[in-house]
């Protein structure tokens, strides 16, 4: 316990997460590893039961789906506490994507991993003034983000990914953006693109293209954005998403890797997904900070994904 009795363990479990099955389990598995447990009833609970633990506790878990987590980021961020407060997550939603980026895979290996997994100091998003941990997407998959959050759809190419989102969708309307992007490392430079796009994906531990992992670089400093050209849906209806093609091979697709970058949209605000989470507004600014979350993970977290994959590592 804190000084002042506040625990220095508090669990921010989201009951109605998922299919709403994992309360019981959750609640007997952070009693018995010593977490005060603060269940959320309405929207804004878990990022101010979070805001209002973190100045105390050493270690605030998030249990529930991605938006869980994130609120609980947003939380530990509003507390001024990222310095001093590690993040656990336990997977009890529909999409559980950023676990499974992390090495978390399940309730009770959750717990494993809160009391003997290493501690990494992982890069936040930040959009606008809010945080992300995952993903920001912008576009026709933002309203549907829970529809193609499962990971076998994660795992699929950029072409495939949204030859799914296009056929959950129905029908969509391709966006008027201009995207400035930051200069990077390795060459890349500061760069604009101005078009009409089907979707922004920009990735922070989660990656979009067709490459042999599923989780970014989540320590680099950078993130991996993906814009998506309407063009593509003349691709996509030709039939070429099949699930091999590589993503390299479509001219409707531009990749960066930057630090930084503003989406304007040319005409309507947009609404943008934040880990599942929404945000609209006609200007979006997003910039990474470098290392600013410690967080739990399990061992087939990968520091550098794509350093491990060709080494040998897990894929």
């Amino acid at each position: 316990m804190g000084s002042d009795g506040a625990s220095d363990r508090v669990l921010v479990l989201n009951p109605v997460s998922g299919s709403g099955d994992h309360v019981d389990e959750v609640v007997e598995l952070a009693a018995d590893h010593g977490f005060e447990i603060r269940k959320t009833e309405e929207g804004g609970d878990a990022k101010r039961f979070a805001r209002e633990a973190a100045p105390e506790a050493d270690l605030v878990a998030a249990a529930g789906g991605d938006g869980t987590v994130n609120a609980v980021a947003n939380g530990v961020a509003a507390a001024a506490a990222l310095e001093s407060t590690t993040v656990g997550v336990v997977p009890a939603g529909t999409g559980n994507n950023f676990a499974s980026n992390i090495g978390v895979r399940g309730l009770e290996h959750a717990f494993d991993v809160i009391e003997d997994g290493r501690r990494r100091r992982i890069d936040l998003g930040i959009a606008n003034d809010r945080v992300f941990v995952n993903s920001c997407v912008g576009g026709i998959t933002a309203a549907a983000s829970g529809e193609t959050s499962s990971e076998s759809k994660a795992e699929l190419g950029v072409l495939a990914y949204v030859k799914n989102t296009i056929e959950t969708v129905g029908e969509f309307d391709s966006l008027p953006l201009r995207v400035k992007t930051a200069a990077g490392p390795n060459g890349e430079r500061a760069r604009a693109w101005e078009g009409r796009a089907l979707f922004v994906l920009i990735g922070n531990c989660r990656r979009f293209t067709g490459a042999r992992t599923a989780q970014a670089d989540v320590e680099d400093g950078l993130f991996e954005v993906t814009i998506v050209e309407d063009a593509a849906v003349t691709e996509l209806l030709g039939g070429a998403a099949r699930q091999g093609l590589l993503d390299a091979d479509s001219d409707c697709i531009i990749t960066r890797r930057t630090p930084s970058l503003e989406i304007e949209s040319r005409r309507d605000a947009v609404e943008y997904s934040l880990d599942g989470e929404m945000l609209e507004t006609e200007t979006l600014h997003l910039e990474t900070d470098a290392s600013a979350l410690e967080i739990a993970v399990g061992d087939e977290y990968r520091i550098d994904p794509d350093e491990e994959a060709t080494n040998g590592g897990l894929v």
